[in-house]
């Protein structure tokens, strides 16, 4: 009987301490104590890993900038092109660095042949003898310093805040004041390369409904002093369809990455429209059917381009998403939570972005 008592008690201990109040610590779950910004989980499945270290066929990349500092780094990157396979970069003038385009075709002039320059429209004087000025420039430009197009230009909502010698500010794609420079460049056979808005995520609320919160955040567009998304959607529009001359180039598939449907009908619509693939393997890797089907239909008018600086990782993750099947692997780097996984395209489909494309356009702009 004594024996009994002994272990009804213990069971009741055990029971007791089973039920007992936990700590605040204790009870806490890990969902309330791990941060959005944090979440970058290890792949717990066992799936292939595939190291693509050069691109299946040869590469033109059509968008990157002027990231190194002296000759020695243009050499370097040289190196890293002949190693993952590229054949040239194309170095886009207009952006946040701020060497004149002299220097920069004069610094990679001993590389001259791996690099080609796309230089700036300039609104330092917006009258009309100014325009004209400019558009001299661009043609001296074209001309005596090869330069191959014209970019990146960049509307955010506040007009071409990428330009240089002095910002666009209020002036938009559309803007009467410029469709002179943009008919000088169809003229000159030079593509005009622009980045027009951001990602969707950046224009929604920063609530817990927003699934690219962590980089929307990063990049959150404030539209009360400018245009929203779909205003200047508008702007782009209309630039492409009144310049039917001029050959556009829309990087980051216009920001339209999350509305194919959207981007395939203004491709159907006009004829002068591309498409770079530049910066945005995070916003198409994650929905890797839908891009796929993208990319198979629209395999003409896609190009190839980086714009992420020219490390060799770089390239190798941009390969492993186009030409791999590996699914659900994470990218820290890229900001998103999302899992992405790989396209697996087509050959035909990979030389025309990797290539042919860009050099149909390059040859017959010349």
């Amino acid at each position: 009987m004594k024996k009994h008592l002994i272990l009804l008690f213990s069971a009741a201990l055990v029971l007791a301490a089973c039920n007992a109040p936990k700590a605040a610590d204790e009870s806490a779950s890990p969902l309330d104590k791990v941060l959005v910004r944090d979440f970058f989980p290890d792949v717990a499945n066992n799936l292939p890993v595939t190291e693509v270290t050069r691109g299946k066929f040869p590469i033109i990349d059509m968008h990157s900038h002027d990231y190194v500092e002296n000759a020695e780094q243009i050499a370097q990157w040289v190196k890293t092109m002949d190693a993952v396979g590229v054949e040239h970069t194309a170095i886009m003038h207009c952006s946040w660095i701020g060497r004149p385009f002299e220097e920069v075709v004069e610094l990679y002039a001993p590389y001259k042949d791996r690099f080609r320059f796309w230089c700036c429209f300039d609104y330092s004087d917006m009258s009309e003898e100014g325009i004209q000025k400019a558009c001299d420039l661009l043609e001296r430009y074209h001309n005596e310093l090869g330069a191959t197009g014209v970019g990146e230009l960049g509307d955010k909502g506040e007009g071409d805040t990428y330009a240089r010698p002095v910002e666009g500010r209020d002036i938009h794609i559309d803007d009467p004041r410029i469709q002179p420079l943009i008919r000088k460049a169809g003229e000159l056979k030079m593509p005009i390369s622009i980045h027009i808005a951001e990602p969707i995520w950046m224009y929604l609320p920063m609530d817990d409904k927003n699934d690219g919160l962590p980089n929307g955040v990063a990049w959150h567009v404030d539209t009360t002093n400018c245009l929203g998304y779909n205003q200047l959607m508008v702007t782009f529009e209309n630039a492409v369809r009144e310049n039917p001359g001029t050959l556009f180039i829309a990087c980051h598939y216009l920001n339209m990455s999350h509305d194919w449907p959207r981007l395939g009908a203004l491709l159907d619509k006009y004829p002068n429209l591309y498409v770079d693939i530049s910066a945005r393997v995070a916003e198409s890797a994650h929905t890797p059917r839908a891009t796929r089907e993208f990319l198979i239909k629209y395999q003409d008018r896609v190009l190839f381009g980086t714009d992420n600086g020219f490390e060799p990782e770089m390239y190798h993750g941009i390969f492993r998403v186009l030409e791999t099947n590996d699914e659900h692997f994470y990218v820290p780097e890229y900001n998103y939570h999302w899992a992405l996984s790989g396209f697996n395209l087509p050959d035909e489909v990979l030389k025309k972005i990797y290539h042919d494309n860009a050099l149909r356009i390059l040859n017959e702009y010349k």
